[in-house]
């Protein structure tokens, strides 16, 4: 299973490990596959010069202005998202989109939510992407650079997790967890700050776990990787802030995507009844905190690690 951000473990009233439910790994491919739609030429209408002595017409009123949008200005800014294609990912790239931005996600294996989501957001870029490979990452992180000029904001979101009782993890599964969760940002990282570095702007943003805050039971290397996150995103924040560089992590809570799909309604109001806030948080609370960290209002905010678990983790 390589999907979009998972935030949730929670040990209702088994406390044996879970089935795991994994996609298979699929072959690296050979080129980065981009899905976008075709860019429209336009051309300009010759004008005429009008001929002396002909009286100018009259000059039409001015339509009303129109109303201001309260969406920060992107300002032709872009973003690229990892693990965009469902859950939090793709709630981030409809908030980037409503706000102006260029936006390009990276998906694994789920072409038809990425093309769903194309779609629904005309003029999004959509290339598969295995982010465990380093091979993977290069291929469509240039094939990205080249389609929007630049990246300016890199929300490193994808990941995988896993339940399981900590003596029952195979060595498979512990290095697979680290690849994706955790070499996954390294890699994205490395190949955006190059760019960022030069223009010496940039906001890098972390997608990591409340479990990386505190471990969780059964999840011991979801945890640890998770945890590895934040380290990365603090150490990363001291080096490149003198570049005009932020880097910033968002930990989540029990956020409720279809990855809670197999979640009963009574287990939902269990989780729901452990949040001081009483209920369950939504991808698009995360994905508007996402918003904010990358804005200009944001400049003097790097090295954080911002929980949205409504009270859970304090």
């Amino acid at each position: 299973m390589y999907n979009d951000e998972f935030e949730l473990t929670f040990d209702l009233a088994d406390a044996g490990p879970k089935n795991e439910q994994r996609r298979p790994t699929l072959p690296e491919p050979e080129e980065a596959a981009v899905a976008a739609p075709p860019v429209q030429e336009t051309r300009e209408t010759p004008v005429s010069a009008a001929p002396e002595n002909t009286p100018a017409p009259e000059r039409e009123p001015e339509p009303a202005a129109e109303p201001q949008s309260t969406a920060p200005a992107a300002k032709g800014r872009t973003v690229l998202i990892s693990g965009g294609d469902r859950g939090i990912g793709a709630a981030a790239a409809r908030a980037f989109y409503a706000a102006g931005y260029r936006v390009a996600v990276f998906y694994h294996t789920n072409a038809e939510a990425a093309a769903a989501l194309q779609k629904e957001l005309p003029g999004v870029l959509a290339i598969q992407c295995d982010v465990a490979s380093r091979a993977s990452c290069e291929l469509a992180f240039r094939a990205a650079e080249q389609a929007l000029g630049r990246v300016d904001v890199l929300v490193s979101n994808a990941g995988i997790a896993q339940q399981k009782l900590f003596t029952d993890i195979t060595p498979e599964e512990w290095q697979r967890m680290l690849d994706v969760n955790l070499t996954g940002a390294f890699n994205l990282c490395q190949l955006a700050l190059p760019g960022m570095i030069r223009r010496k702007a940039g906001r890098i943003l972390t997608v990591s776990s409340m479990w990386g805050q505190t471990g969780g039971s059964c999840e011991v290397h979801y945890s640890a990787a998770k945890a590895g996150l934040i380290g990365l995103t603090k150490a990363l924040a001291k080096e490149e802030g003198p570049s005009g560089i932020t880097v910033n992590c968002v930990a989540p809570g029990v956020i409720d995507t279809d990855m809670m799909a197999s979640f009963t309604a009574e287990d939902k109001a269990a989780l729901a009844e452990e949040t001081p806030v009483g209920r369950l948080g939504t991808a698009e609370e995360v994905a508007k905190l996402l918003l904010y960290l990358a804005g200009e209002d944001a400049g003097y905010i790097t090295g954080q690690v911002f929980g949205v678990n409504g009270g859970l983790v304090i």
